[in-house]
């Protein structure tokens, strides 16, 4: 039964971006992570997607299970790193793809590998449109996936990739900038973006404030992704929830 997408499809129809923690359990320590889900107690984001171009099978499930132990009614999204990265306690899996390469293993064949997986799995599957926007270093998704990220001076290309996807099946487009990056996407290409899509946008990497966040929701971003910068600093989190709270009013 779908239950995340018509989510995301009803806050971005009522114009109410959503907050995602990003959760890479290859680099979170167990007490970080409880001390992250404390602050999200309090403070909760929409979602939390879970998964890492490095972390093993072992330690997503922990995380998961983590998850469902703290926070049982939040939805978790398994963001996979690699097509071993499934896990059947979570409600949804993201299943990108990478368009904005041309790598044929993550536009079509890692996804062979994982297909019957992840129909046994019962997971919700959430065919996403993947595009990496340049962010001034060479960031894991990039290296890991051997593909040039889209320049970030053409919005115009971002758009056509992104509608791409939508013509073809895919129901969320997700502009990433990378893990740790050093430029964010530029909110005129997440504009350019949503203005040529009808599905759902998702934007990450690099946001590491309210303001960079406001920024992106501003621009048009339906949900936004922060990571790396609450791994440093959980209490972040109250923060960016009263940045989303405020775009509601």
């Amino acid at each position: 039964m779908q239950v995340v997408l018509p989510l995301i499809r009803a806050a971005a129809a009522e114009r109410r971006p959503m907050l995602a923690v990003l959760i890479d359990p290859g680099k979170l320590s167990m007490n970080r992570l409880r001390q992250l889900l404390q602050v999200a107690l309090h403070s909760t984001p929409d979602l939390f997607l879970v998964g890492g171009s490095t972390s093993g099978q072992r330690e997503l499930n922990v995380v998961v299970k983590e998850l469902r132990s703290v926070l049982p009614n939040m939805p978790v999204v398994i963001f996979p790193g690699h097509e071993t990265q499934i896990d059947s306690n979570a409600n949804a899996l993201m299943l990108l793809s990478l368009v904005s390469g041309r790598n044929p293993d993550l536009l079509i064949g890692k996804h062979v590998a994982a297909a019957r997986s992840l129909r046994q799995s019962g997971l919700e599957i959430l065919p996403t449109g993947y595009l990496l926007i340049e962010s001034g270093k060479v960031t894991t998704v990039a290296y890991m996936s051997q593909t040039q990220p889209i320049p970030r001076d053409k919005a115009e290309v971002a758009a056509s990739t992104a509608l791409a996807a939508e013509l073809l099946g895919m129901q969320m487009v997700y502009l990433e900038a990378g893990s740790g990056a050093r430029w964010t996407v530029p909110p005129e290409m997440i504009h350019a973006v949503k203005m040529a899509i009808n599905v759902p946008l998702i934007v990450g990497g690099g946001i590491d404030s309210p303001e960079k966040m406001a920024l992106a929701m501003d621009a048009g971003a339906d949900m936004v992704v922060v990571g790396n910068a609450l791994e440093a600093d959980p209490e972040l989190l109250h923060k960016l929830k009263q940045c989303t709270l405020e775009r509601m009013v």
